[in-house]
C-alpha cells in the first residue's frame, strides 16, 4: 500500500487526534485542543504533515521551530501500517523542511518509559543527550 505525505491541516484535527489517541507513548494533554493545534499550525505553517494511504490519514507529524532549534512532537503512525519506513518518511520531511528555513538541529521528547519509541529514534540516528534534562513549570492556560 502506497502513502502521501501532505501539511497538516486543521481539517486533519479529528483523524489525527483519533490517531494520537490510540498511538501508545503519545501524551496528549491541553497543548493538544483544537484550538492549541490550530495556533500551533499557523506559528509553523508547513511543518507539520500527515500521511495518506487510500484517503485515510495513518500517519502523523507535529514540527516547529524556535528559530534556533526544531521540535518534534507526536508522531504517530498506525499499527497496520509500521515498518514500511513512513515514520521515517514523515521525520524526513519535517527535518528537510527544517533545514530549509536554516534550522540547524532538531529535539523530541520523549516519554523515559517508552521503549518501543525510543528504539525508533535511535535506529534512525538519534542520541541520547545525557547532559541535559527537561524542567518544566506550569504557568496556566492563556485566557
Amino acid at each position: 500500500m502506497s502513502f502521501k505525505i501532505s501539511p497538516m491541516r486543521i481539517a486533519d484535527y479529528d483523524a489525527v487526534l483519533r490517531l494520537w489517541q490510540r498511538t501508545e507513548g503519545v501524551g496528549l494533554n491541553e497543548s493538544d485542543t483544537r484550538a492549541a493545534i490550530k495556533a500551533y499550525l499557523a506559528r509553523n505553517p508547513g511543518l507539520s504533515f500527515v500521511a495518506r494511504a487510500e484517503g485515510e490519514i495513518v500517519g502523523a507529524v507535529l514540527c516547529g521551530h524556535d528559530g534556533r532549534r526544531g521540535y518534534l512532537h507526536h508522531l504517530a503512525v498506525e499499527k497496520t501500517q509500521r515498518g514500511r519506513g513512513l515514520g521515517r518518511c514523515l521525520v524526513r520531511t519535517c527535518l528537510t523542511q527544517l533545514r530549509r528555513l536554516g534550522i540547524p538541529k532538531c529535539n523530541i521528547f520523549l516519554f523515559a518509559d517508552n521503549t518501543a519509541g525510543g528504539s525508533f529514534w535511535k535506529h534512525d540516528g538519534w542520541r541520547d543527550r545525557r547532559d541535559l534534562r527537561v524542567m518544566q513549570k506550569v504557568i496556566g492556560q492563556p485566557e
